[in-house]
């Protein structure tokens, strides 16, 4: 019997081969992941609704 109107089984994709990080590679990413933290934290704060961590826009007690 044939599978008329099944889902065909993809074809298996060879398997990568691992290859060697230099150091360059992983101060990159040492780079990224701290870049991905910072930006992680700032959501959080901005998530709260906190003033930004720069001081914002300051008003004068004048009138």
């Amino acid at each position: 019997m044939s599978r008329q109107g099944g889902k065909m089984k993809p074809l298996k994709q060879p398997k990568k081969d691992k290859k060697e990080e230099g150091e360059d590679d992983k101060a990159f990413k040492e780079k990224k992941k701290a870049e991905e933290a910072a930006l992680k934290a700032a959501r959080e704060r901005a998530a709260k609704g906190g003033p930004p961590p720069s001081g914002g826009i300051k008003k004068s007690g004048k009138k």
